[in-house]
């Protein structure tokens, strides 16, 4: 016996060991069978990260909430192929960028729907109303009407003149956004066009154009924040509060801009006989057939659409300009011969050049390069079961620099030298979800283009490329605005036409 300890304690210590070794062997087996049984029964024949026992997909999650859902859906379709299975918020996502399936989602009827969460849908006031993430169908069918008429008729046959006349004016004020060292805010000067532009098309009352773009720029950053966060998010107060008060502090000034509006209607003795888009849906509101927030929300998407998207695909073709002169070059003597030709006015449907550029910048380097959708019915996707309820995000962007085009990585205008059926290009959408404004941004984009180009040639800080500046893709591709980096010199041509040849 030594230290008082007996033989048989000794050997009942080492036994009780061995017990307890082999029990914690057994149930770390154990776990770890049931782990991979548990991981088997979710096992998806569609290709995509592990589930990992609920592993996959809080990690997939975690990427398109820390990267942004752009850079994720590139991400993936690049890691797993054309059709990648993920999870965003716990929901099965399927990414798919092979064109005959995105043209499938986007022609079908069954993928009307778009998903997001539900609370920051209705902290943008998006949950139900509107026309851009409404899934209530029976009503965005309704709402989209009124869309559809303001975008089309009249409305597009008078957005010309308003986006040559408005761009001029904000040319003549050039000297008051340029700094000292003769440098403009291009995408901010381009913003105020733009939102110029949709007032005097769409609402047409007296408003704070700077005021309103930074309200405006508030909402769009809560919108993208707040579009696929979970629960937990709208809980902590010092981080969602902030976004919304952004959102309401823009649909407080959309409120205060359609009672300006009410009063201007109620005072005019006779109304225009091309009733603007405000005008008609006051009057929708008035018979009982939208509620006041659906109409407020409705003139806030109307007037958000181009300051953000229209805007920065404009910012995005001047730096491309710069970056290929020979195309600017052929674009400026295509306007001039089409001038010539046409008793000095523009017809616009000419300038084939340009129409070309435009198209080739969407393709090449888009402002929204996805679109979100869910299934409202059971359906099949070349082979793939679909659910109804599933989550799909069509990867437009990836799918135009991966299919039919003879140079798709490179920005080149003989990528469009031949018809290019519409399937293989989708910059708007096609089918029943399109987007409502399609024919009236590319007039816009013709016009402003045309005004800006007559007049000057713009000139970027040295280094400052397509490639160059930092830039997110979340929601859409957007430049990080530094405080210089995205200025640029605007530069007076030798020779332009008059305001009224333009």
């Amino acid at each position: 016996m030594m230290n008082g300890i007996t033989p048989l304690e000794t050997l009942t210590s080492a036994m009780s060991a061995d017990i307890s070794s082999e029990v914690s062997t057994f149930l770390l087996l154990l776990l770890l069978l049931l782990l991979f049984t548990w991981s088997r029964t979710h096992r998806s024949p569609i290709p995509g990260p592990s589930f990992l026992a609920g592993l996959g997909p809080l990690l997939t999650y975690s990427r398109f909430i820390l990267t942004g859902i752009g850079t994720a859906c590139n991400y993936y379709n690049n890691k797993y192929g054309s059709i990648v299975r993920v999870w965003i918020n716990g929901e099965e996502t399927l990414i798919l960028s092979r064109s005959s399936a995105v043209y499938h989602v986007l022609k079908s009827a069954h993928y009307i729907a778009r998903f997001g969460s539900k609370t920051g849908l209705e902290c943008v006031g998006m949950e139900g109303r509107g026309i851009i993430f409404n899934s209530d169908v029976q009503l965005w069918r309704k709402v989209r009407t009124y869309f559809s008429k303001a975008l089309t008729g009249p409305g597009l046959q008078r957005t010309v003149g308003i986006c040559l006349s408005s761009t001029a004016k904000h040319l003549e004020r050039l000297q008051d956004m340029t700094d000292p060292s003769g440098h403009v805010d291009a995408l901010n000067l381009l913003r105020a066009i733009v939102v110029d532009i949709s007032n005097r098309l769409f609402l047409r009352v007296p408003l704070n154009e700077k005021d309103l773009l930074m309200k405006i720029h508030n909402y769009f950053e809560t919108w993208q924040t707040v579009l696929i966060k979970p629960d937990i998010f709208f809980k902590i107060g010092w981080l969602y509060n902030k976004h919304k008060r952004a959102a309401q502090e823009l649909q407080d000034v959309m409120e205060s801009l359609l009672e300006t509006k009410r009063k201007i209607i109620n005072e005019s003795e006779k109304l225009d006989d091309d009733l603007d888009f405000a005008t008609e849906l006051i009057f929708a509101q008035n018979h009982g057939e939208l509620s006041a927030d659906n109409v407020r929300q409705c003139v806030l998407e109307m007037v958000i659409a181009a300051p953000d998207t229209l805007s920065i695909s404009l910012f995005f073709m001047l730096l491309l300009l710069k970056q290929n002169p020979d195309v600017e070059l052929k674009i400026v003597e295509e306007m001039n011969t089409v001038r010539e030709n046409s008793d000095g006015k523009i017809d616009y449907e000419s300038l084939r050049v340009l129409e070309s550029f435009i198209n080739e910048s969407l393709r090449f380097h888009p402002v929204v390069d996805f679109t979100m959708r869910k299934a409202l019915e059971n359906d099949n996707i070349e082979g793939t079961k679909i659910a109804k309820g599933t989550n799909i995000i069509l990867n437009i962007g990836l799918m135009h620099k991966t299919e039919f085009f003879p140079k798709p990585k490179e920005f080149s205008l003989t990528n469009f030298d031949r018809t290019v059926p519409s399937r293989f290009f989708q910059p708007f959408g096609c089918g029943p979800r399109s987007c409502v404004g399609k024919h009236i941004a590319m007039v816009m984009l013709k016009a402003i283009l045309v005004a800006l180009l007559s007049r000057y040639t713009v000139c970027p800080r040295q280094g400052c490329t397509l490639n160059s500046i930092r830039q997110t893709n979340n929601l859409s591709q957007q430049p990080v605005e530094d405080e210089h980096s995205l200025t640029m010199r605007f530069i007076p041509r030798t020779t332009r036409p008059p305001h009224s040849q333009l």
